[in-house]
Order: structure tokens, then C-alpha cells, then sequence
């Protein structure tokens, strides 16, 4: 894609295309010749493509690009008040691995309403958490234990156990919470930690019936745990 007046507009155009295709070809060439009058460009077509695919195109692209030009830009989208931006700033974040974005990881980001907000946050944490900084962002994340269906805890699960042996304390302590969907998500994951191969699916329904014995090894203790 030729450097010239009026190539944001031509990009603009073809991002904008009603053809998936002709918006991934946009991207693609987008960085295979990075160009940094269109990093604006890129990062708000991320913020409304419906396509997989091309979101994925659209980060690749963004990666092409410095990270000196590019983590300002995409921290500021974590202000938006479009989830998708948000999201998909904090996936690209998560790649580019430059901890300059670490204080725009905040606790409302890691507990975002949206779920996709939530889990890439998560994993935005996990890959610019400084060193000395785990017990922190374990603390904040252990208050998400129990949150939403299976793809969704076991994001938090992978999270949590990325950010190593600091949080085996925290998930102690959750396995006696009094919601038991987070004693189960928290046994789960401790299963987890102790045998990476085991699945997750196994792993909660191990969990389960643990919690549903209770700590005297009694059933009926936990009204509420799906069986």
C-alpha cells in the first residue's frame, strides 16, 4: 500500500468495506508496510470490526508498528466507553508486552462488566505484571472466582496460575467463601496448578464434589453447587 496523501482515507474506506476479505487485505498490507499515520487508523477500525479474523489482522498490524508510537494510543482506548475498544486495546497491549502500559491495568479493568473487557484485562495482567507485583493483581483477580460459564473461569483459571505460587494462599482461603461457585472455581484451579493435564472440565467436576462433601467429608454441606 503505497505512502501517500490520502492513503488514511483509502484504508479508512476499505476497513470499512461490507467484505470481510477486502478488510483483511487492508490490514494485511497495512503491515507488511507499517506506516505511522495510520496507527489512528488501525486502532479505531479495532474498535468496531466484527470479524475475528480481521481484528486479529488489524493487531498484527498494530505490532509492526513501534511500541513507542503505538502503547500511548492504545492505552488511551482503555477509557473508551465501547467495550470492544477496551477489549481488543487490552489484547493488543498484551502482545506489544511493553510494561509502560502496566498503570493503565487498573481494578476496574480487571472487573469490568463486559466479559471479553474482563478476560483480555486478565490476560493483560498476567504478561505486564512488574516483578513484585503478582500478589496485587492475584488479589484483584480472586474476586472474579465464580464469575460467568465454564470459557470464562477457565480464563481466570489460567490467569491466576500464570501468576504462580503467590496465589495459592489467596485460593486457600477462597475454597471456604460462602458463594459456593467460588469454592468450587477456586478448588478447580488449584487442581489445575497441581496437574496442568488434567482439563478443566475434570477438574470442576473433581471440585464439585469436593465442596459438596464439605471439610467432615459429609455430603448435603453446600446447598446450591450444580451436581
Amino acid at each position: 500500500m503505497p505512502k501517500q496523501d490520502g492513503t488514511a482515507t483509502r484504508v479508512l474506506r476499505a476497513l470499512a468495506s461490507s467484505d470481510s476479505s477486502v478488510r483483511l487485505r487492508a490490514a494485511l498490507a497495512v503491515g507488511t508496510s507499517p506506516d505511522p499515520q495510520l496507527i489512528d487508523t488501525l486502532i479505531e477500525r479495532c474498535a468496531v470490526e466484527p470479524d475475528f479474523s480481521v481484528r486479529e489482522m488489524l493487531t498484527w498490524a498494530l505490532l509492526r508498528h513501534p511500541p513507542a508510537l503505538t502503547v500511548a494510543k492504545l492505552t488511551d482506548e482503555l477509557r473508551s466507553e465501547r467495550a470492544q475498544a477496551r477489549s481488543q486495546a487490552l489484547h493488543t497491549l498484551s502482545k506489544v508486552g511493553d510494561r509502560r502500559a502496566w498503570p493503565a491495568i487498573t481494578r476496574a479493568l480487571l472487573t469490568d462488566a463486559d466479559d471479553e473487557v474482563a478476560r483480555s484485562a486478565w490476560r493483560a495482567a498476567v504478561a505486564l505484571v512488574p516483578a513484585g507485583g503478582e500478589l496485587e493483581v492475584a488479589t484483584v483477580l480472586s474476586t472474579q472466582l465464580g464469575r460467568g460459564g465454564r470459557e470464562m473461569q477457565l480464563s481466570l483459571s489460567r490467569a491466576l496460575i500464570a501468576l504462580g505460587e503467590v496465589v495459592m494462599p489467596i485460593l486457600r482461603a477462597a475454597t471456604v467463601d460462602l458463594d459456593p461457585r467460588v469454592r468450587v472455581h477456586a478448588v478447580a484451579t488449584q487442581r489445575l496448578m497441581r496437574d496442568p493435564d488434567a482439563g478443566f472440565e475434570f477438574a470442576i467436576e473433581a471440585a464439585k464434589r469436593v465442596v459438596a462433601l464439605g471439610p467432615d467429608g459429609r455430603e448435603g454441606m453446600t446447598p446450591g453447587v450444580d451436581r
